[in-house]
């Protein structure tokens, strides 16, 4: 097996705005939105479609991803809040997660410019399509549980916290793929790959998944392939990535709001039986050697290799539940502190009962008490601490545990 953990297909810059109900709800009496018109499946041609958007995930509780018909509305919309610029897509946050416990990766990126080069970790080696300098922001939006905005004839509560992401990302959306890609497969113990969602022209799929499966035939027999999925734009390309990838995947990650979209239905994630059942459905759909769904409640996995990622789950959870309370800044030894905490009653319920009975394996979600929670990013966080259980990664990871305790004790050796 290599050493590398090699991380794809995009990165992106997002704009994480602080969320603020009265500027929304200003925005809603502007453009004279009412409830009866709310909807997520509008198309997002210009402010008013995309206030309408937010606030028809909000009245839900649900979280996804949409297209913008250009950047401009995204740079409109952000200009009315704070914004935090940060780095985004689920190869570069994992790498993020796992560079703050000292594992280095390898980031296939499609896009770069100043600001991707200012905060990308050190840590991170960069093979790239990128051909100039771009800049396409995502815009995310993280509302919290009980957030109420005011509209022209009511009001819209959330139910629940949850994150959208919106954007209209050119090279993401063409998704090139580097010709240094299948050199640095060679030396990989793990390729994660993900981002396939933004694309909308068939045609440049299929060339693109050309490019990616030679680029894969030089990976190692025994080098782990993590496919985590995400919102499609165009629903009817998701199946034929799978159809194009499966037999290579290992493990084929979604969350609940993927879960339910494929089944076209609500899923209650704290029912044994509407979660088992909801797995089945899923897995028949998508017969992967291990799906993994994983929710602020429980991750869980079916499939013949289900078993054999315990330890992935556990260190999965484990991150994202980190990330949840303390942002980007978590370190190894929050983690520690992490693994302290109670997990959620309602999650350990369901895990029990679906290890009992056969149906699956998993742990159960922390649970975590903060007036701040971080919702970006969870997903990509999970995929992070998963591949942390790599071998590969691993051996960093103690590593750097050990250097931090002779650093404490003043005992590295000199």
């Amino acid at each position: 097996m290599g050493q590398d953990l090699v991380l794809g297909l995009g990165g992106t810059v997002d704009y994480e705005i602080r969320w603020d109900a009265a500027v929304l709800a200003a925005l809603a009496a502007e453009h004279g939105i009412r409830l009866d018109e709310l909807t997520t499946t509008t198309p997002i041609i210009d402010e008013r479609a995309l206030v309408v958007t937010v606030l028809a995930f909000l009245a839900t509780g649900g979280g996804g991803e949409r297209f913008v018909l250009t950047s401009d509305i995204v740079e409109r919309f952000a200009a009315h809040f704070d914004k935090a610029v940060t780095l985004g897509g689920t190869g570069v946050r994992a790498g993020i997660a796992l560079d703050r416990i000292g594992v280095p990766t390898v980031q296939h990126l499609v896009s770069i410019d100043d600001t991707v080069r200012r905060l990308l970790p050190a840590s991170m080696r960069i093979v790239s399509s990128a051909t100039r300098d771009t800049l396409d922001p995502h815009l995310i939006v993280q509302y919290p549980e009980g957030a109420t905005v005011r509209v022209v004839d009511g009001a819209v509560t959330a139910p629940a916290s949850n994150r959208l992401i919106f954007a209209n990302d050119s090279p993401n959306r063409e998704m090139a793929i580097a010709d240094g890609l299948g050199d640095a497969l060679e030396g990989a113990a793990a390729f994660l790959v993900s981002g396939f969602n933004t694309m909308q022209d068939a045609d440049l799929l299929e060339a693109r998944l050309d490019d990616l499966a030679a680029a894969m035939q030089r990976l190692p027999a025994d080098a782990l392939v993590y496919y985590e999925d995400a919102g499609f734009y165009r629903r009817e390309f998701s199946a034929h990535v799978r159809r194009r990838l499966l037999e290579r995947v290992d493990v084929y990650g979604m969350n609940e709001d993927e879960l339910q979209e494929y089944l076209g239905r609500s899923v209650d994630l704290l029912s044994p039986d509407d979660v088992g059942a909801a797995l089945a459905e899923a897995h028949h759909l998508i017969p992967a050697r291990a799906l993994i769904v994983h929710t602020k409640y429980w991750a869980l996995a079916v499939g013949p290799s289900a078993a054999r990622h315990a330890a992935g789950l556990e260190s999965a959870v484990r991150t994202a539940a980190t990330r949840y309370r303390l942002g980007d800044a978590c370190t190894a030894a929050d983690l520690d502190v992490t693994a302290g905490l109670g997990r959620h009653p309602g999650g350990t319920a369901v895990v029990a009962a679906l290890r009992r009975s056969g149906r699956a394996v998993g742990v159960p979600a922390y649970l975590i008490d903060t007036a701040d929670p971080t919702t970006i990013g969870l997903g990509d966080t999970f995929v992070g601490g998963f591949l942390a259980a790599v071998p590969a990664a691993a051996r960093y990871a103690t590593a750097a545990a050990l250097d931090r305790a002779l650093d404490a004790v003043g005992g590295r050796p000199g």
